[in-house]
């Protein structure tokens, strides 16, 4: 497994009106890891995926993404760098196929998102792509199947391939097992698993049974400060962590899988 550090922050805050959603958040992702970030609703989760992404703008602090400040970059200079994200509702087209929502994210990967008015055959060289992509993620038997007419995990899958389709070092998933009966849970856990075997993950997740089985280092927020990191089992037994859980340092963390 690498070492090397690929994003990390530093002091990075984000208040909104006196309320100090990200308070000083220093972290570092290391290259080929799947690092976690977990902690109660509320705890600045998602404001943090925002700052990375620059769909918030920090008040303080840094972000540097393989060695190079990227703080004041845009939304679209960042994923052009290689970071790339999904949002806790999938967003795929519905009324495409499969196999169309995937060649349009490798449209757009290879510059041609405004081709819209060149006829469909000028876009057949990216099926192979395309076809690769789905059988990374298990939809190849779905590729003729409309994005509305896909089971929920199923939906997220697609979206991991129209993430993979960007080219991503880095892949933020926020949220991926959101709302999934147990059997779409396992899937998609196996499928991330999957994908970050030459790629970095930083996903958020209330699921602790999938943080447990597939994150190689865990960094947990409360009122948007880090109080804890390291393995599951390091900080599965920290009592702040517990405590700011249940509310009491005896607690057991696998009972606040969905808190």
């Amino acid at each position: 497994m690498q070492s090397e550090t690929i994003l990390e922050t530093h002091h990075l805050t984000k208040e909104f009106k006196g309320f100090v959603a990200v308070n000083a958040v220093s972290l570092k992702v290391k290259k080929g890891h799947i690092h976690a970030l977990i902690g109660p609703n509320g705890a600045g989760k998602t404001t943090c995926f925002n700052l990375l992404t620059k769909f918030l703008t920090p008040n303080a602090g840094r972000i540097v993404f393989n060695g190079q400040d990227i703080t004041q970059e845009s939304s679209p200079q960042i994923a052009l760098k290689g970071i790339i994200r999904s949002f806790q509702i999938s967003a795929i087209f519905p009324k495409l196929s499969v196999l169309e929502n995937v060649r349009i994210a490798l449209q757009r990967s290879a510059g041609m998102s405004y081709h819209f008015w060149k006829p469909q055959s000028s876009l057949y060289h990216l099926h192979e792509r395309a076809f690769e992509l789905l059988e990374q993620v298990d939809l190849l038997a779905f590729s003729q199947t409309l994005g509305a007419e896909l089971p929920y995990g199923r939906k997220r899958a697609l979206e991991i391939a129209t993430t993979l389709a960007m080219d991503p070092q880095l892949m933020l998933l926020d949220e991926p097992t959101q709302g999934m009966g147990l059997e779409d849970v396992a899937r998609v856990t196996a499928l991330i698993k999957k994908v970050s075997a030459d790629r970095t993950i930083l996903m958020v997740e209330h699921n602790m049974k999938v943080v447990a089985s597939i994150a190689d280092c865990i960094s947990v927020l409360q009122r948007g400060q880090i109080i804890a990191e390291g393995t599951y089992t390091e900080v599965s037994q920290n009592p702040l962590v517990l405590d700011a859980y249940m509310g009491r340092a005896d607690a057991h963390l696998e009972g606040a899988s969905h808190a």
